[in-house]
């Protein structure tokens, strides 16, 4: 027991250790991401290449309003599991110094993409609609691109160790 508290608070042999999320937050998170991304892409294949004609022109396919519907829930579980991420893994990294650049980065691509979606819902009228539907859309499908350069990084930041 000495032997594991020494090593645990022994400033070399953890230095990066606790920026590592728990496994269930890890886990749920690239769930987030890829359910995310998912829905996102499945409104985006539906509105854009499945549209059907009806008796008075396009219709809307049946995929784009269940694909919204799942893309506002997870949105909705996102605050929640990134919001976590403030106290218990931004905050450290940044005063340690580790990984700011892509950690940055993250954190810009994700309050583009909650702004996005608030102008959507909230803001966008007919004529700017177009412009936060493709913004919104394509910071979207930078972000596992994005993800997976932060987590990259940051463990061949922990090899160094």
């Amino acid at each position: 027991m000495r032997s594991q508290q020494h090593r645990l608070h022994h400033p070399s042999s953890h230095k990066h250790q606790h920026f590592r999320l728990e496994r269930w937050h890890r886990r749920a998170l690239y769930a987030l991401v890829a359910g995310l991304t998912g829905s996102g892409m499945a409104w985006l294949i539906a509105h854009f290449f499945l549209r059907q004609a009806g008796e008075f022109g396009e219709t809307v396919h049946p995929w784009e309003h269940p694909a919204m519907q799942l893309h506002g829930a997870l949105v909705m579980l996102s605050l929640f599991l990134i919001g976590a991420l403030l106290p218990l893994h931004i905050r450290r990294a940044h005063r340690a110094g580790c990984n700011r650049a892509s950690g940055w980065s993250m954190i810009a691509v994700l309050g583009s993409l909650t702004l996005s979606g608030y102008a959507l819902y909230y803001l966008a009228s007919e004529a700017s609609r177009p412009f936060w539907s493709g913004a919104h859309w394509l910071i979207g499908l930078a972000l596992p691109v994005l993800l997976w350069l932060h987590i990259l990084l940051g463990r061949k930041a922990t090899q160094v160790f």
